[in-house]
């Protein structure tokens, strides 16, 4: 069996004096310089093993390369998944697959919705990442190579992603009460038209209370079993960022999940949310919304009138 490079071994030697220590490399030797090293003592590690455990020993510091790392990732991420559905916007042969084709989002109006965005991803979102690797890696979270199995990894993503959707489901629901919308969740649905870049256009606290079900999940797997590598973590974010934002994207594409999968939500499903103001509050899958009878399509408000017809007859024969 392939020994396990614990990272935060690797520069055990470091000083914690001042707050440059705190937070810059705990080295003089350049990233590439410890890549060599990792290669040269670690040589069953595969290239982006070695690559990640570089950067580890490069930073000395576990939390602060996590923070980095994942901050970077998140934006990259999050504004890189944006950019297509930005581009096809602007291409009038997509018009024919957006679900709301006559509301294109002016350049104006991404613009306006990038600011608020960075602003909370500055604000809200940095203290959530930087603080979940110390809580994280309380309840047994690894840095350390090798990285876990794809199994493994996609086992606990889609644990990750039923925790998820049913926190967002009523958390969601209860943003829809009288005054947590006004206060609260009224901003998000400032576009009945949802756009891609619109999945994170929200009030702080909102993005804040909503974002719990994301980092929350995964937190409270690891205290129950002990077993999260951060790497599934990372995984697990970019599949829920690619999530939101193309449920936010205003297009049902051929080749759009749902098509394989009915019970996944996608834009089709998200954009009478916003359209309607009232239903499908689900993230993810559609299961919550079916149980809870808060659907929000054509179908659903005719059973719904059709079995209020039904009891109204029923207390009448009475």
């Amino acid at each position: 069996m392939a020994a396990t490079l614990s990272l935060g071994s690797v520069f055990n030697n470091a000083t914690y004096t001042s707050f440059a220590d705190a937070v810059l490399p705990h080295t003089q030797n350049t990233f590439w310089h410890e890549f060599t090293e990792v290669s040269t003592n670690y040589v069953q590690l595969n290239y982006f093993e070695r690559l990640w455990a570089a950067w580890y020993a490069y930073m000395g510091n576990d939390w602060l390369a996590t923070g980095i790392m994942s901050f970077t990732m998140h934006e990259l991420v999050y504004f890189g998944r944006s950019l297509p559905w930005i581009i096809i916007d602007q291409i009038p042969a997509m018009n024919k697959y957006k679900i709301q084709a006559q509301k294109v989002p002016s350049a104006r109006e991404q613009w306006e919705c990038a600011k608020l965005v960075l602003l909370t991803h500055f604000t809200v979102e940095i203290p959530q990442i930087w603080f979940f690797h110390p809580m994280a890696h309380f309840f047994g979270m690894s840095t350390s190579v090798p990285f876990p199995s794809l199994w493994s990894m996609a086992f606990q993503i889609a644990i990750f992603f039923v925790i998820e959707d049913t926190w967002h489901y009523w958390m969601h629901r209860a943003l829809h009460w009288g005054p947590l919308y006004k206060n609260i969740h009224k901003i998000h649905h400032q576009y009945s038209a949802p756009f891609g870049m619109a999945a994170e256009y929200a009030s702080p606290i909102e993005v804040m209370f909503l974002g719990l079900g994301t980092v929350c999940g995964p937190i409270l797997y690891c205290a129950v079993t002990g077993d999260l590598h951060v790497l599934t973590m990372y995984a697990w974010i970019v599949l829920r960022l690619f999530q939101a934002i193309d449920a936010h994207s205003g297009y049902d594409l051929p080749f759009s999940l749902h098509h394989l999968f009915p019970y996944w939500a996608g834009a089709d499903y998200h954009d009478v949310h916003h359209e309607k103001f009232i239903g499908n509050y689900s993230s993810s899958f559609r299961w919550w919304d079916k149980f809870m009878d808060t659907e929000s399509s054509p179908e659903a408000v005719k059973r719904r009138r059709e079995k209020k017809i039904a009891q109204a007859q029923a207390r009448k024969a009475q």
